[in-house]
């Protein structure tokens, strides 16, 4: 019997998100008691690999936030892939709504973020970090809902999801890398070919694209563009059908074997490494600075007000219609719950500041913004949707 409750928990919508935030809780709880130093010597322990005279050397925080999340983000890249292939975003009159909503919702948070911030060009560089949504909470929160939630919600916030990621992946890209070392781009590049050409003949085992995903990851680890990117770049390789078994889709195989290791696993796990905020000395002053209070407005704002607004133009020139069993007051609830940017808004923050700051801490804001957003739209939904409406099954297993 408790075997079979454990896993009903782990089979339930809204159990990633639950153990994510369960996670985040665990480090915040840790690092405000005496355990904060235990805290401090795990995140920061030593780890290194070495082959001869080559060696990796980081501490346990980098190895999660370059390693593990390399794998989060290759699952990212297979269910794009998938999506673009065969699923929402394979149709265009389908995707223009939660596009532009997307857009709306990453261009004016940071519009918010700049407005808090713009005299102090070092601030600026989280302007990123509230145009992030993290769905696995987003989604986890609409499930609580049960069966109030009509399915074109579902797929709108998931639509909206995928295109908030593609952003946030060019992102990273273009804006937050370091000095490029051409040498190690060059071997990443070299990597690229190869992938090509199992994948135009149909090579549809993994272990051979994993092999030379490592070693690209390497090279990009080493090139000054952040590693986590050559995940994405690896799942655009992987076949999405075996074209001597139409039955069998390698990349669908592949994204169901992760989804309980990243959902269950790496993101938990990196929420831990990087949701240890220490409010020991933390005052009104560090509260409420700059940026940590233009990153909770750009989430809980700017977020509602870019997708409303983006999805007010779409309507009002005709491009596309209220999808069918929604109105405004379910895609404002929706728009509020893409406020909620708590594992790319960390990772991106990361990046933007490199850990702590004197004077601030960007994890503050990211909270703050996240657990007002959830709340909101929790309760605008709760307020708004009827009991028992008709839902067809949508697969909601994303990170």
């Amino acid at each position: 019997m408790a075997i079979q409750r454990v896993k009903a928990f782990f089979e339930y919508e809204a159990a990633g998100g639950i153990v994510l935030a369960l996670a985040a809780i665990a480090a915040m709880i840790i690092a405000n008691t005496p355990l904060h130093d235990w805290y401090e010597a795990f995140i920061h322990a030593p780890v290194s690999v070495r082959i001869g005279d080559f060696a990796i050397a980081k501490d346990a925080h980098h190895w999660i936030n370059d390693g593990l999340m390399a794998v989060f983000f290759f699952l990212v890249g297979l269910e794009l892939k998938r999506e673009v292939l065969v699923g929402e975003l394979s149709n265009v009159k389908q995707i223009i709504l939660p596009a532009g909503a997307a857009v709306g919702g990453m261009i004016m948070p940071a519009l918010v973020y700049v407005f808090f911030n713009y005299h102090d060009a070092h601030y600026l560089k989280g302007w990123a970090i509230p145009a992030a949504t993290d769905i696995a909470f987003a989604l986890g929160i609409l499930s609580l809902l049960g069966n109030k939630v009509p399915n074109s919600l579902k797929v709108f916030l998931v639509s909206i999801a995928i295109f908030d990621d593609i952003g946030a992946i060019l992102i990273i890209a273009l804006f937050y890398t370091s000095d490029l070392s051409l040498g190690s781009l060059a071997i990443a590049g070299l990597c690229l070919p190869f992938l090509y050409l199992l994948n135009r003949r149909n090579v549809t085992s993994i272990t051979p694209y994993l092999l030379i995903g490592i070693i690209m990851w390497i090279a990009v680890l080493k090139s000054g563009i952040h590693a986590t990117l050559a995940g994405v770049v690896l799942a655009l390789f992987i076949p999405m059908f075996d074209r001597t078994d139409p039955e069998h889709s390698p990349l669908e195989e592949l994204e169901h074997d992760l989804q309980n290791t990243v959902s269950f696993g790496i993101l938990p796990i990196f929420a831990f490494a990087n949701a240890g905020i220490s409010l020991q000395g933390a005052g009104v002053a560090e509260l409420f600075h700059s940026v940590p209070l233009g990153i909770a407005a750009g989430l809980f704002i700017g977020k509602q007000v870019g997708v409303m607004l983006m999805c007010w133009i779409i309507f009002k020139l005709g491009i596309s219609k209220m999808p069918s069993g929604m109105d405004f007051k379910q895609i404002y609830g929706a728009a509020l719950l893409c406020g909620v940017g708590f594992t790319m808004s960390l990772f991106i923050g990361g990046l933007a500041f490199g850990g702590e700051t004197p004077g601030f801490d960007e994890r503050l804001g990211i909270i703050m913004g996240s657990i007002i957003s959830g709340i909101a739209g929790y309760v605008m939904l709760k307020l708004t949707l009827k009991d028992n409406v008709n839902t067809t099954s949508v697969d909601l297993t994303r990170h």
